[in-house]
C-alpha cells in the first residue's frame, strides 16, 4: 500500500505510515441509524362533525323507541349505525399519521390501502403554521411542509395540536440534518 503523503510504499496491513506517520487505512464512520423523533396523529377535534352526527342519530333512534312498538326495530338500527360512527372515530384517526425521523418526514395515509409519501429534511423549503379562529380557541392548527424538490409536492399535517411546536421539532431536525 503506498502512502498518500509521502509515497513510501508500506505494509498491506499497516495503518500508519512507517516513514512519515501518515494514516493508510482510514476507520469506517460507525453506521448511523435514522431513529424517530415524533409521532403526529390529527386531534379528535378533527372528527367532531363524526361525534355530533353520532349523538344525533343515537337520540333520534332512542325517540323512535320511545315512540311506540312499531319502530323499535328501526329505532334500534339507527342507533347502531350511530354508535357505528363513533366506534370509526378511533379508526379515521390512525388512518392517517406523521412521523419525524432524523432524516425524513413520513406521511402515512389510509388503513387498508395506504399511500406514503416522504420527504427529506435537507429538502424541506419552508413551514408554514395556519390557525382559523376556531383552532386557535382550541389549541389546533395546520403545518404545511414545502419541498424544494417540486413546486406542489407538500405534506399538510391537518388540526394537530401544539402546531407551533410541531413546526419548531420539524426546524430543530433539519437544521440538525444540515449541520
Amino acid at each position: 500500500m503506498r502512502c498518500p503523503q509521502c509515497g513510501f510504499d508500506a505494509l498491506a496491513q499497516s495503518a500508519f505510515c512507517s516513514r512519515c506517520g501518515a494514516r493508510l487505512i482510514q476507520p469506517k464512520p460507525d453506521a448511523v441509524r435514522e431513529y424517530s423523533l415524533a409521532l403526529i396523529r390529527r386531534s379528535y377535534w378533527h372528527y367532531a362533525q363524526a361525534f355530533v352526527v353520532g349523538g344525533l342519530m343515537v337520540a333520534f333512534g332512542v325517540a323512535i323507541i320511545l315512540r311506540g312498538p312499531k319502530g323499535a326495530t328501526a329505532g334500534l338500527m339507527v342507533m347502531l349505525v350511530g354508535f357505528a360512527v363513533w366506534g370509526l372515530v378511533p379508526l379515521a384517526q390512525r388512518a392517517v399519521s406523521w412521523r419525524l425521523t432524523s432524516d425524513r418526514l413520513i406521511e402515512k395515509r389510509g388503513l387498508l390501502a395506504t399511500m406514503r409519501r416522504e420527504v427529506e429534511l435537507s429538502d424541506i423549503r419552508s413551514i408554514e403554521v395556519n390557525r382559523r379562529l376556531l383552532q386557535r380557541l382550541i389549541g389546533l392548527g395546520d403545518v404545511v411542509v414545502a419541498s424544494a424538490a417540486s413546486a406542489d409536492y407538500l405534506i399538510r399535517m391537518a388540526d394537530v395540536r401544539d402546531p407551533d411546536g410541531v413546526a419548531d421539532t420539524v426546524r430543530k431536525a433539519r437544521l440538525k440534518r444540515l449541520a
